[in-house]
């Protein structure tokens, strides 16, 4: 056979094994995130713009409503029982946010919605969710141009450093008790799988 065509076969080969695998895992992901979202609700805020000051201000907006959420419903019994209490307070949350602003300089507005959306994988301190879609709150300030961030507001797993945080225990086990064992099991990096359910505590695995 003529090398040239040789070498043009095998790159083909190898190509459509990569394709072939990454369309594999992709599904594979998502299949998961399908099953994760009923207890699932993740965090999502919009920039007015990509301006370095409306980036900062999304920063700002992001940590103050995570606190004020946190601090007026601080232990949600379930993932439906926090939707509630969002939609009930939707306007509340809306009016203190953009209040937030107002002090800081700002007119924009900020719009608060439960959507239901695509998210790329993330990683949340030693656990990774994967693409899919998801239900989410929704924040859009201003225009809602700008670059977003999001984290997963319950279980709680809202963090300003995503990659250094550590999941708190609790947020672990309500997320072991909503999800089947081993759908739980994929959500751990490499170097913190679990070992099989009941050989030891959780607490004692994460110490």
């Amino acid at each position: 056979m003529n090398r040239k065509l040789y070498l043009v076969l095998s790159l083909s080969c190898f190509l459509i094994a990569g394709l072939t695998y990454g369309t594999g895992r992709r599904q594979a992901d998502e299949a998961l995130a399908l099953r994760l979202a009923p207890s699932i609700l993740r965090f999502h805020i919009l920039a007015n713009s990509n301006s370095k000051e409306d980036q900062e201000l999304k920063l700002e907006v992001r940590s103050y409503l995570l606190h004020l959420i946190q601090q007026d419903f601080p232990s949600p019994s379930g993932k439906a029982e926090l939707c509630a209490y969002l939609t009930e307070r939707k306007d509340f949350l809306e009016s203190q946010a953009e209040t937030f602003m107002q002090e800081k300089g700002y007119g924009y507005t900020a719009q608060l919605d439960i959507v239901s959306d695509y998210f790329p994988q993330k990683a949340y301190g030693d656990m990774v969710f994967p693409c899919g879609t998801y239900d989410a709150v929704r924040v859009t300030i201003g225009n809602g141009k700008g670059h977003n961030w999001w984290c997963v507001l319950y279980p709680s797993l809202c963090f300003v450093d995503p990659v250094s945080a550590v999941v708190p225990d609790s947020s672990k086990e309500q997320l072991e008790s909503a999800l089947e064992h081993e759908d739980y099991l994929r959500l751990q990096k490499p170097e913190h799988k679990l070992r099989p359910k009941g050989r030891f505590k959780l607490a004692e695995l994460f110490q």
